[in-house]
This record gives structure tokens, C-alpha cells and sequence, in this order.
């Protein structure tokens, strides 16, 4: 079971159900690709603009520009992808995964961008950002085909696969 705390701290665009509903699919689908379903855990998305983004990075990553998702993982992985069991956070029986931060006003402009449906758009970036607290990451290259693979799989077992 995954329990989820949302936040919604923009005004730019409406923040519907459905949109709810499509990121905790895409968090769960990625659970399950990973074959960790099992695990009782809670994630944090908080749902931003490209302001608030920015000043998020700039704080965090001493990047002074918006982007479309950050992720902060709770869990800390050794080489071979294994967690660190000290690493692990509980609030009770959940294990904290850490905290998802999308700009809906990013994403909306990059599914324009793209050509495909905002749903679609911010399934990817919940899925991208779920593989991040999970321990991936794509930054050599050895990493990025690993992330790249899974972020397929998973958009594909959701129904919003690339034609």
C-alpha cells in the first residue's frame, strides 16, 4: 500500500482528480515494475509552478531555473542498488520514500511541446521521479539505459507508451 500526501501550492492551473489519480498510478506501476509492491511506504508530491520550482532548485540544487520535476529520495542505495537499511524512515508501519515536486505549469507546456496529452506528460514525470527515490538515476552511461528502460516499461504497463 502506498499512502500519498498532496499538496497543491500553485494557482496557475487547475490541479484536478484526475491528474491525482494518474501520478499515484504512476508511482504504484513503477513500485511494481520494480517489484517492490509489497512495501508499505508513503510519498510526498507536492505540486508547484515554474516560480515556485525555480526557488525549490536554487535552494536545493544551486540551479537558478525552473525545471519540470525534482525528487528528494528518504533511501540511500549502496553500487549494486541495494538499500541501506539505516536509511530507511518510518512514520509507523509506511517507509518514507521522500518527496516528488512537479511544476503543472512545466508540464503542461512540455505536453504541448511533445504532442501528447498532459496525463500523459505528468504520468512520466511521477514515474521519472519515482525511479529517482528508488535508488536510479542518469547521469553516466551505464545509469541512463537502466532508467530509460524502466520509464518505458512503465509507461507501457500504464497505457501511455510512445506509438
Amino acid at each position: 500500500m502506498i499512502e500519498f500526501i498532496f499538496d497543491d501550492e500553485q494557482d496557475k492551473l487547475e490541479f484536478t482528480d484526475e491528474m491525482e489519480n494518474i501520478i499515484q498510478r504512476a508511482v504504484s506501476t513503477t513500485m511494481e515494475v520494480l517489484e517492490c509492491s509489497d512495501t508499505d511506504c508513503e510519498v510526498s508530491v507536492l505540486i508547484t509552478d515554474n516560480d515556485g520550482i525555480q526557488k525549490i532548485n536554487r535552494e536545493t540544487r544551486d540551479i537558478d531555473a525552473p525545471t519540470d520535476v525534482l525528487s528528494f529520495p528518504i533511501l540511500e542505495f549502496d553500487d549494486d542498488g541495494v538499500m541501506i537499511e539505516e536509511s530507511g524512515d518510518y512514520d509507523g508501519d509506511l517507509l518514507l520514500l521522500g518527496d516528488i515536486v512537479i511544476s503543472l505549469e512545466r508540464a503542461a507546456a512540455q505536453a504541448e511541446e511533445y504532442g501528447h496529452s498532459l496525463m500523459r506528460e505528468l504520468g512520466f514525470l511521477a514515474a521519472h521521479s519515482t525511479l529517482h527515490l528508488m535508488g536510479f538515476d542518469h547521469q553516466g552511461e551505464e545509469d541512463t539505459p537502466v532508467m530509460r528502460a524502466h520509464e518505458k516499461t512503465v509507461m507501457k504497463k500504464m497505457g501511455l507508451g510512445r506509438e
